[in-house]
């Protein structure tokens, strides 16, 4: 695959249309091998046929090197049945030449050898990480609602580790050995075929047990690899709410939870380790036995019966002696092929999991320009995998272009549900949510999310600069269009007094940043966007009473000629709308003007009694 770097440099921070064609590709030829139920490494192929060159030199200097190892030994069969009778200087020259040659051939090879293979490794490993965090960025809430973020990121870390082993070095050293095997085996049957027939009878034997114990070791190593998932799982959530633990003294029994987690994955790699221990000791017994056994057997030939010169007695023993080494090298590798294998399974079950929300085949385009209309028509919706009533029940709304609509009610009243389906972070379970007047099914999820702008009660920030995270949304934005966002939102005189204005990094989440500052530049970053339907979820309630009425100037400007929904319990917040919705148990209960739903006495009225009779 070409550089990501590259692939972005001419499409203003965008991926190519040939990288996207290439992880297209990949993503494809990876699900075509698990429909055919092959072993999980064989997934790995797209990728390495991706670098062919590398893949090819590779191999090629791999058989050199093993092509000089196996010619050496016919150097010292020359050496022992002819040189010590040699009389002349230019002969002994020309065998010793010869050697020398092979030993530096041998050296060469070796050294490319290790430098494309292992080339290979990295190249297909960094292939798969930007292929596998582009999937899971593509993958809908409630995939992530099975699965904690600490254990995708030990699958984009551990697991990619044992990945790009197995590329780089164990799979070359299997094909090494293999090589090496195949070789000095048929090397044997020239020399002497007879000898070659008890060699070919221990092969077997030392391959049964290799077989028979790979299928138990590649579910140990499965079992080995989930358990440390779930403790780096267990990990990211301490971590990430670090805050919360030390404020109510609960590090001893979160440390508790992840130290429980970590025991149980050391009690399964010992299992994995205990039974490769098993196989290697195995292993060392029958080669070794049938090393004895080669030894005696030559002996009887050269001594006894005369059918073998001294010096096809060393090359035999030297054939044999790397043969037997290359079968006991794949034992022990087998081990971590097995181990890299699950880790290729696991990788492999999350590129697999296609995502619920994805455009259809034929997506409807939305209507250009846009109106920003949205409706919700008889909308029923429940939470996968969460009991009780559905979040939303017979849920109708129809939000005219450019109205401001407030959505109040108690909490669990469904309003956060709402501006999801929106988003279409959700489907509904019936009816139909619609943007100008076009079913959010029937279109692609990235131009839903294109018409609209979000500020939620708690928006996230990242560890870049602060122009950076203003223009998340429109990384094509000028840095005029990013200071007019910041003086929108009234950010600029907290932003030009930090370190290096606008370049000041922010540090991860954000967190040296006060939360009302925060907010400011999740505003400016909504105002940013440009985007004709404002979704506003509690965005005022991280400001003090001053921020608040600069924010909501601020809000009033970028309110207007956009449809926007609101939800909020401010009273301040809600007098701006056209419209104030009231929902209760995913439904609508009342809906008009502030003065007219007081009159009412109904929920509205009682709401306003609890929460806003302090600003009131």
């Amino acid at each position: 695959m070409t550089n990501t770097a590259a692939n972005r440099s001419s499409t203003g921070g965008r991926p190519s249309l040939g990288a996207l064609m290439r992880e297209e590709f990949l993503v494809d030829a990876f699900r075509r091998e698990r429909r055919t139920d092959m072993r999980p490494l064989s997934r790995l192929l797209p990728f390495v046929w991706a670098h062919p060159v590398d893949a090819v030199l590779g191999a090629f200097f791999m058989l050199v090197s093993s092509g000089s190892i196996l010619a050496m030994t016919d150097g010292v069969r020359r050496v022992i049945d002819g040189g010590f009778a040699y009389r002349g200087e230019l002969a002994l020259l020309q065998l010793f030449g010869t050697a020398g040659a092979l030993t530096l051939t041998l050296a060469f090879s070796t050294g490319l050898r290790l430098y494309f293979t292992y080339k290979l490794g990295e190249r297909v490993v960094a292939d798969m990480r930007k292929l596998v965090f582009r999937h899971v960025l593509s993958l809908d809430l409630p995939y992530f609602a099975r699965l904690r973020t600490g254990e995708v990121l030990s699958r984009l870390t551990t697991d990619m580790t044992m990945v790009e082993g197995i590329v780089g070095a164990v799979i070359p050293a299997a094909m090494r050995n293999l090589i090496t095997l195949v070789g000095a085996l048929g090397w044997m049957v020239i020399v002497s075929p007879n000898f070659t027939g008890f060699v070919l009878v221990l092969i077997p034997v030392l391959l049964t047990p290799l077989f028979l114990m790979s299928r138990r070791l590649q579910r140990l190593s499965l079992r080995a690899q989930d358990r440390f998932a779930e403790a780096v799982g267990y990990a990211g959530e301490g971590l990430s709410a670090l805050d919360t633990v030390q404020a109510f003294g609960q590090e001893d029994a979160v440390a508790g939870r992840f130290n429980t987690a970590v025991e149980g994955a050391f009690t399964a790699s010992r299992s994995q380790l205990r039974a490769r221990g098993l196989l290697s000791a195995l292993m060392i017994l029958l080669v070794f036995g049938g090393m004895l056994g080669l030894l005696f057997q030559s002996v009887v030939a050269v001594v006894v019966t005369h059918t073998l010169t001294a010096g096809r007695l060393v090359q035999l023993l030297a054939f044999a002696f790397l043969a037997a080494n290359a079968v006991k090298d794949l034992a022990e590798v087998w081990g971590q092929i097995q181990k890299a294998s699950g880790a290729a399974a696991r990788l492999a079950e999350m590129i697999d999991a296609a995502p619920a929300i994805r455009a259809p085949a034929r997506a409807l385009p939305l209507p250009l320009p846009p109106h920003g209309e949205v409706e919700f028509d008889k909308v029923r919706f429940a939470y996968p995998g969460r009991a009780g009533p559905p979040a939303l029940n017979d849920f109708t709304l129809r939000v005219r272009p450019g109205e401001r609509v407030a959505l109040v009610g108690p909490s669990g009243a469904g309003k956060s549900t709402v501006l999801r389906l929106l988003l279409r972070f959700y489907d509904p379970d019936a009816g139909s949510v619609r943007i100008d007047r076009v079913d959010l099914r029937d279109a692609d999820p990235s131009e839903v999310r294109a018409r609209l702008a979000l500020v939620a009660q708690e928006a996230p920030l990242f560890s870049g600069s602060v122009r950076e995270n203003i223009s998340f949304g429109a990384p094509d934005a000028s840095a005029a269009d990013v200071d007019a966002a910041a003086v929108a939102a009234q950010a600029t005189e907290f932003v030009r007094a930090l370190p290096h204005g606008f370049d000041t990094v922010v540090g991860e989440q954000a967190k040296t940043l006060s939360g009302g500052q925060r907010q400011r530049l999740a505003i400016a970053r909504a105002l940013l966007r440009r985007s004709p339907i404002l979704l506003l979820d509690e965005a005022t309630s991280a400001l003090d009473a001053e921020n608040e009425r600069l924010v909501q100037q601020a809000l009033r400007e970028a309110m207007r000629g956009r449809t926007t929904l609101v939800i909020a319990h401010r009273l301040a917040t809600v007098l701006e709308a056209d419209r104030i919705v009231v929902m209760d148990e995913g439904r609508v209960v009342e809906e008009g003007a502030h003065a007219e739903l007081l009159a009412r006495g109904g929920l509205y009225a009682h709401l306003a009694r609890l929460q806003f009779a302090a600003e009131a």
